[in-house]
């Protein structure tokens, strides 16, 4: 045992709530469901509105621990600064005196506690953590000073990536305000009539030798928000969407397309071709025209709704082609209008993806130290 570490059952260091609330009309509370909570990132991607739902759910307080207790959504661990409500496929959890709130966040974010939790799953079509199974299990916990001053750690590096996500989400924003103006706002009525088809090709010709080990991206770290992939690894090729820098890649399949899972490409080396699941499209600008510009398109909620409508086939397990996304029609202004876009865009793109590299590096240090602090196999000095 760690010098001033002592064990206890998690039932004396944390209680569950479960203060219910049945939400009016126009109470208009943040609501918050497993899929408002990104899995790995430790933070929130959406926030819902009360006004959408209609059976009881949970109450949280500001800082309260939510985690999300349906399987596979263990790792779904945020704790946000405001009240609200929540799933009751989330626990609301607190500490007790003399145990730190923080610390106990990352208590439960860590891959030791999850692992637990799903050995005392309970449920069969749907396992959900038994909190009268993890209440039992016995933990070491170092002295109220050191579980703040491991927290401390943990959160400057959450605290410089929730900043870096912050600066994403601005300059994305500054880059599809300026897209609106410029081609919806301000469209002129004499600009040519045409479909994404005449500027854009969908689902391009990329080679790949068969067998060799090439970048993958897989469906579950495409970004819901913002153009960068959360990860990505390399993968002996075998058959799948083909991809390169400049280009922007769509989820077609329900409901991912529903979700919003798009990403452009910018981080590959030059001439480097990526891979990914069939369940992509692929969008890349003809000769002439604008990559940041079919990108800005693809995050536009007309284009999506349109993509939306022509999904075809089996409830649940619906998809929209190339060849339908296509035909989407567009206003085509002349060429210089285009340029004068990609000349604002670029460096955003840039930035954003200069930033999103610094963030998977501290995601990276904060994942692996993690376990480290919370086992004392690192100290922090006092």
């Amino acid at each position: 045992m760690n010098n001033g570490w002592k064990e206890y059952k998690l039932g004396a260091v944390a209680r569950l709530s479960k203060d219910t609330y049945l939400p009016k009309k126009n109470d208009h509370l943040p609501y918050i469901g497993l899929e408002h909570i990104q899995e790995q990132g430790l933070r929130l991607i959406s926030i819902g509105d009360s006004d959408s739902i209609t059976s009881q759910k949970y109450h949280f307080k500001e800082k309260d621990i939510l985690f999300g207790k349906l399987r596979p959504y263990f790792r779904k661990v945020i704790k946000p600064n405001f009240a609200g409500i929540c799933s009751t496929d989330i626990w609301v959890v607190r500490a007790l005196e003399n145990y730190d709130q923080d610390y106990l966040f990352y208590f439960f974010a860590n891959q030791e506690f999850v692992d637990t939790a799903n050995s005392g799953d309970s449920g069969t079509r749907m396992p959900r953590a038994d909190w009268n199974y993890v209440k039992n299990t016995i933990w070491q916990f170092p002295p109220l000073p050191e579980q703040r001053a491991i927290a401390g750690v943990l959160s400057s590096l959450d605290d410089k990536i929730d900043l870096l996500h912050r600066q994403n989400k601005t300059l994305e924003g500054m880059a599809e305000a300026l897209w609106r103006k410029m081609f919806v706002v301000d469209a002129e009525p004499d600009w040519a009539k045409g479909k994404l088809g005449d500027i854009a090709l969908i689902n391009p010709l990329r080679s790949i030798k068969k067998g060799a080990s090439a970048t993958y991206i897989d469906m579950s770290n495409m970004p819901t928000s913002g153009p960068f992939p959360k990860d990505w690894i390399k993968r002996e090729f075998t058959s799948g969407i083909k991809f390169k820098n400049g280009d922007t890649i769509i989820a077609r399949i329900t409901p991912c397309l529903e979700n919003g899972k798009t990403a452009y490409i910018n981080f590959l080396n030059s001439d480097e071709v990526a891979w990914g699941s069939t369940e992509y499209i692929v969008m890349a600008p003809k000769a002439g025209y604008c990559a940041e510009w079919v990108y800005s398109l693809a995050r536009s909620n007309d284009f999506r709704d349109f993509a939306i409508q022509n999904m075809t086939g089996t409830s649940g397990r619906q998809r929209v082609s190339g060849d339908s996304i296509a035909q989407y029609e567009i206003a085509i202004p002349p060429t210089n209008y285009f340029e004068k876009f990609r000349t604002f865009a670029e460096p955003i793109m840039e930035h954003i993806k200069k930033n999103s590299f610094q963030i998977r590096t501290l995601s990276r240090l904060r994942e692996a130290l993690l376990p480290k602090l919370m086992s004392g196999e690192v100290r922090v000095k006092m």
